[in-house]
């Protein structure tokens, strides 16, 4: 579906706004003279050697190297869309992160045809370009609908090098002036509506120094928690909170937070800010534990990753992880071969996934024998280290060939699945899953292959609903009277969408 566009007029009116916004470095009131350019050092708060920008410009860091530089403003716009029905999406939340989880500026909403506009601070290389290794994610949540990544829906990447220049018309007390935009498919923001709507809707402010990123989450109801995620000043929206009692929860490292209890009765509850007991990572917990890595000829390393009891999904085996509670410190590549430590961990109740990233290892799915099963821990307020109890024992994983081998896929009809055989096996174990975590076709006993390097299945499960995001998984087993599961394909691939992709601009 096309985008709808904003007018040039709007967008005037709308850097006007911003600009008024924007921090020292760029609406400081100095001469032409007093003022840096772009390439040129700046301030960010226009004082000492280096001055502030001009007007019209923003001082941002320099990429992997100290001092700031001013650079064109940069935007992110798209669309908050319904992934059935294509139907634009009012007043979705919209933010962006970086590869840490930390967001890159305020969140925003969209307006009522679905658009948004997002004003995100970006790292610059010395002559106040956008450097070219910035990548983000977005994060959209919305009344009514699934927030989005979630279940088995990864997030978007949406990468720095796509951006272009557009020229901003002045009015009579200003002048034209050069934004950075980034406008594509990558933008648009598709959300998979809940099969049970209705809720009410619970905001606030995270309390701290550093609150962007925070997971918030409503706690207390039946099943997976709502939950949404602070933006840079610490606000937060959480939607479809279902009425009761419940407990408004941030998890985040290095920042503990007070529980605010909250009566959800029969309309949205506003300031629900949640109030800081500590910050620093020295003064939050350290969790310690281990991985054993087996027969695991094409990855030796893997990382390890916490996800609150509360937002956990059970069926899928997965929920939203905390910023930075993750080993190793994102955005580093998995390399835990041992030993690891996850340090500054809020308290409160945890499953601790291993080999949970693609990296060519699973978690051994023979629950029989030791270090293969779900490991929760329950983290104290305060230091001190958390121990898992179990070493995680990791083995090799089934490769997913087709589709979603590497990342989602679109198909326009119902898939052959195929994944790469495992030559000491007995047979397979198929299962797909919906967004929603709905097992919708299952095929316990897959014959084992001769003389073929992969195994495939046609589909011939239910009819597919366009839209939605779909998930196999399979397991390879030994037959000892019983199914011995050896090993298993990813976690997060095999992941595919059904229908026709939106069309990039």
């Amino acid at each position: 579906m096309p985008m709808q566009r904003q007018t040039l007029a709007r967008r005037s009116a709308w850097m006007s706004v911003w600009l008024l916004a924007l921090p020292a470095c760029a609406d400081k009131d100095l001469d032409a003279d007093d003022s840096a350019v772009k390439g040129e050092a700046c301030s960010a708060e226009g004082s000492g050697d280096a001055p502030a920008c001009e007007e019209g410009l923003v001082c941002e860091p320099v990429d992997n190297a100290s001092g700031y530089v001013c650079g064109a403003p940069l935007e992110i716009r798209g669309m908050v869309i319904d992934a059935l029905s294509e139907a634009p999406i009012a007043d979705a939340l919209v933010a962006a992160l970086d590869e840490t989880g930390t967001p890159v500026g305020d969140s925003t909403r969209s307006d009522a045809n679905g658009n948004y506009v997002l004003q995100v601070a970006a790292r610059r290389d010395p002559s106040g370009e956008l450097a070219s290794a910035i990548k983000w994610t977005m994060f959209s949540a919305a009344v009514d609908y699934a927030p989005f990544p979630g279940g088995i829906r990864p997030a978007i990447p949406v990468d720095a090098t796509g951006a272009i220049e557009e020229t901003v018309e002045g009015d009579e007390d200003s002048e034209d002036r050069t934004i950075e935009v980034i406008e594509n498919i990558t933008t648009t923001v598709a959300l998979l509506p809940l099969a049970e709507g209705g809720g009410y809707t619970v905001t606030g402010v995270v309390g701290g120094e550093e609150p962007g990123g925070t997971l918030v989450v409503a706690e207390g109801g039946e099943g997976v928690g709502r939950y949404s995620i602070a933006d840079s000043s610490g606000k937060y929206v959480v939607f479809n909170v279902p009425a009761g009692a419940i407990s408004m929860r941030g998890y985040r490292m290095g920042l503990e937070l007070e529980p605010t209890p909250v009566d959800v009765v029969d309309a949205d509850v506003a300031e629900v800010d949640l109030a800081v007991v500590a910050e620093g990572v020295d003064e939050l917990s350290t969790l310690a534990g281990s991985v054993n890595i087996v027969n695991a000829a094409g990855g030796s390393v893997t990382s390890v990753v916490m996800v609150p009891n509360s937002v956990f999904d059970t069926v899928l085996e997965r929920g939203p992880v905390p910023m930075g509670l993750r080993a190793p410190a994102p955005p580093a590549a998995p390399n835990i071969a041992s030993s690891f430590t996850i340090a500054g961990v809020p308290s409160g109740t945890y499953k601790v996934l291993a080999a949970f990233e693609n990296d060519l290892v699973v978690r051994d799915p023979d629950t029989s024998i030791g270090g293969t099963t779900l490991q929760e821990v329950a983290v104290p307020r305060g230091a001190g280290t958390t121990s898992v109890e179990e070493s995680f024992k990791v083995t090799q994983a089934l490769s997913v060939l087709s589709p979603g081998a590497e990342a989602p896929e679109w198909v326009d009809a119902a898939p052959d699945l195929v994944w790469a055989d495992d030559s000491s096996e007995d047979g397979y174990h198929l299962w797909v899953y919906d967004a929603f975590g709905e097992l919708v076709w299952e095929v316990a006993e897959v014959p084992r292959v001769t003389g073929s390097a992969e195994v495939r299945v046609a589909w011939d499960g239910p009819a597919l609903t366009p839209g939605m995001a779909y998930q196999f998984r399979v397991a390879s087993y030994h037959d000892e009277g019983e199914q011995v599961f050896i090993s298993k394909t990813e976690d997060l691939r095999g992941v595919f969408y059904f229908g026709t992709a939106p069309a990039a601009e």
